[in-house]
Order: C-alpha cells, then sequence, then structure tokens
C-alpha cells in the first residue's frame, strides 16, 4: 500500500498491530451496521437519537483508524532465524 506522507508525519508501525487495527475496523462496520438496523424496531424518539448517535460515533472512529493507517508505514518483519 502506497504511503503519502512526509518523514514528519509518518508512523511506523508493526505489521501485528497494523492487523490488529484493521481487525477493530471491520468489528466497529459490523456493529454500525448492526446498531443501524436496529433502529426500525425502535419507537422512542431519544432512543432513536442516541442509536444513530451510537452508530455515527462508530463510524467516525472506524474513519479516524483508515485514515491513521494510510499515514502509517507498516515496518518490514526482522529476517527469521
Amino acid at each position: 500500500m502506497p504511503v503519502h506522507c512526509t518523514t514528519q508525519d509518518c508512523v511506523e508501525i508493526s505489521p501485528r498491530f497494523r492487523n490488529m487495527i484493521e481487525a477493530r475496523i471491520v468489528r466497529l462496520e459490523q456493529d454500525a451496521a448492526r446498531d443501524e438496523a436496529q433502529v426500525a424496531g425502535l419507537e422512542d424518539v431519544d432512543h432513536i437519537r442516541r442509536q444513530m448517535r451510537l452508530v455515527a460515533v462508530e463510524r467516525a472512529e472506524a474513519l479516524r483508524m483508515r485514515l491513521f493507517l494510510d499515514r502509517a508505514r507498516t515496518r518490514s518483519e526482522p529476517p527469521a532465524l
């Protein structure tokens, strides 16, 4: 994946950490979809508002993590001994 950053704003992360963040992004997006689907069964306007706020926060966090990964450079694994 190409990294578009200068040396001052790049962060180097391990492949393991990248995989953990990618897995977290997937979970957040799945949770957001599931939480949004539950809105159809809600009647109270305040409950619907809170549920949609939860969805927005989950999606915002997933986006924030994606942007971090876009700026991050994955460190090469050291050679196996």
